[in-house]
């Protein structure tokens, strides 16, 4: 499953070098069990609303603080629909 996390100036000042590296390191610590791709992307045009992460079709707004929580809560949940 595909993860988009923007890396336009807003949300980089917003956190998103932070969130990629919780998502980063939880990915790894979770190859056994989901097929997660993270992957940069810039503006999804939600600027205001703090690091956008998209998934399929939905768009997240991801606080650094909130990423773990967000990525066992979320990402893999929806890993889990691929199969």
């Amino acid at each position: 499953m595909k993860v988009l996390i923007c890396i336009g100036s807003s949300c980089h000042v917003r956190g998103s070098k932070d969130v990629i590296e919780t998502f980063t390191r939880l990915t790894k610590e979770h190859r056994d069990v989901a097929d997660i791709e993270l992957s940069g992307s810039f503006c999804m045009g939600a600027c205001s609303k703090g690091v956008s992460v998209k998934i399929r079709e939905n768009i997240y707004h991801v606080k650094p603080g909130d990423a773990e929580d967000f990525f066992h809560e979320v990402i893999l949940k929806e890993a889990g629909k691929c199969e």
